[in-house]
């Protein structure tokens, strides 16, 4: 079976790769809420900060500059960054190093809800944290691995974020 790649995802994609970090976002402040405000504040800065991040150093530089891509930032990157170069974004190198900010937005909800635990169980606590893991790493895996990549037309000409996660040498 062939599968194709869209030049402009549909609506719908977008709308759902977007839930999923959304929803991420929203439980870690929720969970984080309980050191106080001043924490999750500072984690919804960071979580901005990364999306900034995104937009300027791949965003830029992707074949969806300036077009509807699976999570709508190629558009959104338009807005306020100079176009790149898609067979720079090919070309690149990630590390582990590099995505190891992104895995934080759900390691820190984590690790101050498990603290949060130890102080003061409590149900809704757990509630969210099962969820942040299953979206973080089942909602995350399934969004990339059905709605966004294998539609992908960067990955056709390399994709650094395939390189790492699976290997590949496109």
């Amino acid at each position: 079976m062939k599968i194709t790649s869209y030049e402009s995802y549909p609506g719908w994609i977008v709308l759902v790769c977007n839930l999923v970090p959304v929803a991420i976002y929203a439980i870690g402040a929720y969970v984080l809420a309980g050191f106080g405000v001043v924490v999750p504040v500072f984690y919804l800065l960071y979580c901005l900060w990364l999306e900034i991040r995104i937009l300027r150093r791949s965003c830029a530089n992707c074949y969806y500059y300036d077009k509807v891509c699976g999570t709508g930032k190629g558009k959104l990157c338009a807005m306020f960054f100079k176009k790149g170069d898609p067979r720079a974004f090919a070309e690149k190198e990630v590390t582990w190093a590099d995505v190891l900010p992104d895995f934080l937005v759900s390691v820190f909800p984590l690790v101050g809800g498990i603290i949060l635990l130890i102080r003061d169980f409590s149900w809704p606590i757990v509630t969210m944290l099962v969820i942040l893991v299953a979206l973080a790493f089942g909602g995350n895996a399934f969004i990339r691995g059905s709605l966004l990549c294998k539609h992908c037309e960067q990955g056709k000409m390399g994709c650094p974020a395939a390189k790492l996660f699976e290997g590949k040498n496109t």
